[in-house]
């Protein structure tokens, strides 16, 4: 790939994204995935699916039935991703806060990605809590992706400045 920085040193127990595959992939993930904002309990599942492209911290898509979705509400917004299809979002009302636009799913998404078909992601960035096993995430920067990232996973990752053509 040309022009991306050189890949951080990794570390015990790291996996580097720059290992990560092009195009995209998802995979079953059984990593302890909670979310919490004010106390209340958005999502708890260790049954997800986790999607992979260079350069990108893992995305996590939880099943529906280990969701909160008496929490949210559709948003007409929609979003094309080139391995994916079409997404829609999903609003969050929850702990006395609106978040709109935090969450999205892929109703009806490429064949390469059937297995996230009913479940959703949500960006970190708006809830107290977003953990994996146990360990507080940091939000793949930018703003624009959903990656959630880890003491696991070595950079640099996608969204910092100077990154768009990675």
């Amino acid at each position: 790939m040309i022009g991306h920085p050189e890949p951080d040193q990794i570390g015990p127990g790291q996996e580097s994204v720059w290992d990560y595959p092009r195009p995209a992939v998802a995979e079953p993930s059984d990593r302890h995935i909670l979310i919490r904002h004010k106390g209340v309990v958005l999502a708890d599942t260790r049954n997800s699916w986790r999607t992979l492209e260079t350069s990108h911290p893992p995305t996590y898509y939880l099943p529906q039935g280990d969701i909160a979705m008496d929490l949210l509400s559709p948003n007409p917004r929609r979003s094309l991703c080139e391995w994916k299809g079409q997404a829609r979002y999903w609003d969050v009302a929850i702990g006395g806060d609106r978040f709109e636009g935090v969450g999205w799913s892929y109703p009806d998404p490429t064949s390469s990605f059937a297995p996230v078909a009913g479940h959703i992601a949500f960006y970190a960035d708006p809830f107290e809590e977003c953990l994996v096993d146990g360990e507080q995430v940091v939000p793949q920067p930018g703003g624009f992706y959903g990656g959630w990232i880890t003491s696991r996973e070595a950079g640099p990752f996608k969204g910092v400045p100077g990154s768009r053509f990675w």
